[in-house]
């Protein structure tokens, strides 16, 4: 056997070995592995580390997107919900979200037993609850690992739920008093910012490119002290376009006229032409009553609209219905065949979770991430709806201010109402509002942070190139995973083998209520101790608004699950079979109380 050989096996092994309690878990072989390296190499990859994180728990995350990415590809239904209409589309994205957020849950969770006995991975941002444009309320309503949720040690998990049920319930009980009380019991929490799911609904429609699953990490938590899915408008450049329009004295933020951002880029590359400034912004009708504004200021300075009969230098086309996270990762400058220069940026707005991962990319791509938080909706531009969220919702003239101010006419109680929560929403989750644009630093309590960016891609990504899962024998897949931090950047290619024909696989990757709800007998199924985690667990993922928390109790309020996310019948179905499981096995289900 040559070196290379040898070398390439030792690889495989290595990672078999490191990565083993999650294959083990999901019932997976790795096969083979190809490391590609954008940026950075550390000199032996088998041991060194490109994050804060050790060597094996890199290694962990890396998988951890992996299998995400492939069971939802293979279990999610993809395509499914293709000429369905709205409410029969949402069915279907929430059969895909459940099987992303199971499957990166699962491998967090086994994760969390190979962490130091002092670490824990506590999701702070997660997408899943937030209709987006064009949505009606019930859309948004689709399983998600959002904030609270802890992956550690079991002693470790517990005192941090407990101090994140004060966070959420006592309003005495601040950021600060968190921050404390880990530091105290001498405890690191890496805080995480996932979606399992980007581009759900192009996946439950069959879409050929997009979706993907996202884990971001941080050395420490984020400054947010409640669950929130909001909107933030968004404008992603490279840092030298802002720096350089600092040192002429010309501020570029959100807010800048962008034709005066158009100035700062000619200045910085001289010699570009305004229309090879390609700006890709989301669009469609639903979302022009707020960012209608910046498309035309864009065209008046005559760059480019990106539109999806375009080419990207990937040679792909992209598309602008949804997915403002990974255009991120285009954003530079290139050469075209005859030497004029290009350049791509993003514009517009995003999820909260999707712009807070973008920003978060900032210093490893050496770009300048700009955030201006919104409100939940769509019928104001852009400046009015961010000028909305400073208002003061306790205020007695805070609806004369909204109709005044903002609105310049009279509203209905309705929409004012809905404001108020808006602003409420934000501010009880810590998010700042105080300042006119904020960055990734005003999320983060300490100002230096670090972060590790994972993604793993179901079907392939424009703006990369990384291709999608691929079958390349009967029970093989190849899987491609992009891992960036500040020390590196690499593309890692899995193969990964079924160890089980290919509907039991599919068991192994389904949650044990969608099982039971699809029409799996729970009465003549074998009960396990672990059936007992398994079940709190994904009644956190997929009905976590109906859940109240009371000391060690959970109380699941059935009246509070959205018709929309579990159907009536099923709503029965759910409360047979956690019923009978309080009768047959009270011990194990002591912790789960029903109403």
């Amino acid at each position: 056997m040559d070196l290379t050989s040898m070398k390439q096996k030792n690889l495989i092994s290595q990672w078999a070995f490191d990565t083993r309690p999650i294959l083990g878990r999901l019932h997976l072989w790795l096969e083979d592995i190809t490391i590609e390296w954008i940026k950075g190499k550390p000199k032996d990859e088998m041991i060194d580390s490109i994050s804060f994180v050790d060597n094996r728990t890199e290694k962990m995350l890396a998988m951890t997107s992996a299998v995400t990415a492939l069971g939802t590809k293979l279990f999610g239904c993809y395509g499914k919900g293709a000429g369905m209409d709205k409410t029969a589309l949402n069915l279907v994205k929430k059969d895909a979200d459940a099987i992303s957020a199971y499957a990166m849950s699962e491998s967090l969770w086994y994760l969390s037993r190979t962490l130091p006995e002092n670490h824990a991975i506590m999701v702070c941002l997660g997408e899943g609850l937030m209709p987006k444009a064009g949505e009606t309320a019930e859309m948004g309503a689709n399983p998600l690992l959002g904030f609270g949720r802890v992956y550690a040690r079991p002693e470790v998990a517990k005192f941090l739920d407990n101090c994140i049920l004060k966070l959420i319930n006592d309003p005495t009980y601040q950021w600060e008093d968190f921050k404390r009380a880990i530091a105290m019991r001498d405890i690191t929490v890496w805080g995480a910012a996932i979606d399992t799911l980007e581009n759900t609904s192009r996946f439950a429609k069959g879409n050929a490119t997009g979706p993907l699953t996202i884990l971001h990490l941080f050395d420490q938590p984020l400054a947010i002290t409640d669950q929130y899915e909001g909107y933030m408008g968004t404008l992603v450049l490279p840092k030298k376009v802002v720096e350089k329009a600092a040192d002429d004295s010309l501020l570029v933020n959100y807010f800048t006229p962008r034709g005066r951002v158009v100035e700062a880029i000619t200045m910085t590359y001289p010699g570009i032409k305004p229309e090879h400034i390609h700006v890709w912004t989301l669009q469609g009708k639903s979302r022009e009553p707020r960012i209608g504004k910046l498309w035309k200021e864009w065209e008046t300075a005559g760059a480019h609209l990106v539109g999806e009969s375009w080419t990207l230098p990937t040679g792909f086309s992209p598309f602008t219905d949804s997915g403002t996270y990974a255009p991120t990762f285009a954003v530079k400058t290139w050469e075209d065949d005859i030497g004029n220069i290009h350049l791509f940026l993003v514009d517009g707005y995003a999820a909260s979770a999707e712009a807070i991962q973008a920003a978060s990319l900032s210093s490893i791509l050496d770009l300048d991430v700009s955030l201006a938080v919104f409100s939940s909706r769509f019928q104001l531009a852009y400046d009015k709806d961010a000028a909305s969220m400073k208002l003061d919702p306790e205020a007695n003239d805070f609806s004369l201010r909204l109709q005044q101010k903002i609105f310049n006419r009279e509203i209905g109680e309705e929409i004012i109402e809905i404001y108020q929560n808006s602003i409420r929403q934000a501010r009880d989750a810590g998010i700042p509002l105080e300042k006119k644009t904020i960055t990734a630093d005003d999320l983060i309590a300490e100002k230096k942070w670090k972060t590790l960016a994972t993604g793993g891609y179901m079907l392939p990504d424009p703006y990369t190139g990384a291709p999608g899962v691929t079958q390349i024998s009967e029970d093989t897949y190849e899987v491609t995973v992009r891992m960036t931090s500040e020390k590196g950047d690499k593309r890692i290619r899995f193969a990964l083998r079924l160890l089980e024909p290919f509907e039991q696989s599919k068991l192994v990757f389904t949650p044990l209520l969608n099982r039971f709800l699809k029409g799996e007998d729970f009465l003549t199924r074998p009960v396990k101790i672990s059936d007992s985690g398994r079940i709190r667990n994904e009644l956190q993922t997929l009905c976590t608004d109906a859940l109240e928390h009371f000391s060690d109790k959970v109380l699941l309020r059935f009246e509070k699950i959205s018709r929309a996310v579990i159907p009536l019948e099923e709503q029965a179905t759910l409360r047979a079979i956690l019923t009978w499981y309080k009768k047959n096995h009270p011990i194990w289900f002591e912790w789960l109380e029903l109403e």
